[in-house]
């Protein structure tokens, strides 16, 4: 289970070795994606809180990279943090999310970045629920929910 510890060490010293690479020209990315997928993702734009009904969608599944389709958060560590932004306390592996030192706006934080094709997902904080105390709060535009498919 990652900590916030992990997690700035990440950003310090360098992200876990993702199991695949997806890189992408704005063109090609563009091609792909609404207007509104690549100001978020591909420009490390935000979405309004409280704009996507993820926010309050706890069904079973996995949450995907909207970009490459990498699986990035289970639904099972989603929870209703208040913020106005789907929040997750893990992603599903270690080396799915990326982190980088995020200065902007005057602010210290740590930038979540899809590891397998660095879009931008949302920011990571250390104050959610036990027991990692992780919130990732992701723009649900950066993600697309996968369901879990029930066996007959």
């Amino acid at each position: 289970m990652l900590k916030w510890l992990d997690v700035i060490k990440f950003a310090d010293n360098g992200n876990p070795i993702p199991d695949k690479r997806v890189e992408k020209t704005d063109a090609e990315w563009k091609a792909l994606l609404t207007p509104e997928q690549f100001r978020i993702t591909r420009l490390k734009g935000t979405e309004r809180a409280f704009s996507s009904e993820l926010c309050s969608y706890f069904e079973p599944g996995k949450y995907a990279c909207v970009c490459c389709g990498t699986e990035l958060f289970d639904a099972g560590t989603k929870f209703e943090s208040g913020t106005g932004w789907p929040s997750f306390t893990q992603p599903v592996k270690e080396n799915a999310v990326a982190y980088h030192k995020d200065n902007a706006f005057g602010m210290q934080r740590i930038e979540a970045l899809c590891n397998t094709c660095d879009a931008h997902l949302g920011h990571v904080f250390p104050d959610g629920p036990r027991p990692s105390g992780l919130r990732y709060c992701m723009n649900a535009v950066s993600l697309e929910k996968i369901e879990t498919i029930k066996n007959a």
